[in-house]
């Protein structure tokens, strides 16, 4: 079974991830931040994985360790769960939602870096930099070169759900098992 589970306890924040990459998509979320709840479950359930997501701010800013830290653990989680095994490595996806249109494209290669164009802006009290930073921190303990790309904007709401979404197919295709190594050098970085 490829799946792991990550606590991760700071004086501002405790979150804990427990996911399973190969589910049906039944996935709970519970931060006290509704709409990032729902773009946790959104990512996840688009991924194809099963699992937990909780946490919480000791020390309350806004939701922005929190969002950062739950970023931090879930791409942590969702490395364990992959170990040694062989997977696709790579993964894209382009996602409308309305008049939106967002590209995501993710390889799994050892070299974290986040590139992105999420608008300025807030959804439901969330600034969407905080969303952005969500991504960066997940890429960065994941190992991923993660992009998101804003193909066609509209409202600020759609735009992010279709990035979540998109991020979850991208993710899932990238973490699909696979024999061996996809690589020419027969490793990955990292």
């Amino acid at each position: 079974m490829r799946e792991a589970t990550v606590e991760r306890e700071t004086s501002e924040t405790y979150v804990r991830v427990s996911l399973r990459l190969d589910g049906s998509g039944k996935v709970s979320a519970e931060t006290g931040l509704g709409f990032f709840d729902h773009m946790l479950t959104t990512l996840m359930y688009y991924a194809g994985f099963d699992g937990t997501v909780e946490g919480k701010e000791k020390v309350w800013v806004g939701g922005h360790h929190v969002i950062e830290d739950v970023g931090l653990a879930l791409g942590e989680a969702v490395r364990r769960a992959l170990g040694s095994s062989g997977f696709a490595r790579f993964g894209e996806a382009v996602t409308p939602m309305d008049e939106a249109l967002v590209l995501a494209a993710v390889d799994i290669s050892g070299r974290p870096r986040y590139y992105g164009n999420l608008p300025q802006g807030s959804v439901a009290g969330i600034p969407v930099e905080d969303l952005s930073h969500f991504i960066e921190s997940l890429a960065a303990t994941l190992g991923a070169s993660v992009h998101v790309l804003v193909l066609r904007e509209g409202n600020t709401h759609h735009v992010v759900e279709a990035a979540f979404k998109s991020l979850g197919r991208a993710l899932g295709a990238a973490v699909s098992q696979f024999e061996g190594v996809r690589s020419l050098k027969g490793t990955l970085l990292g």
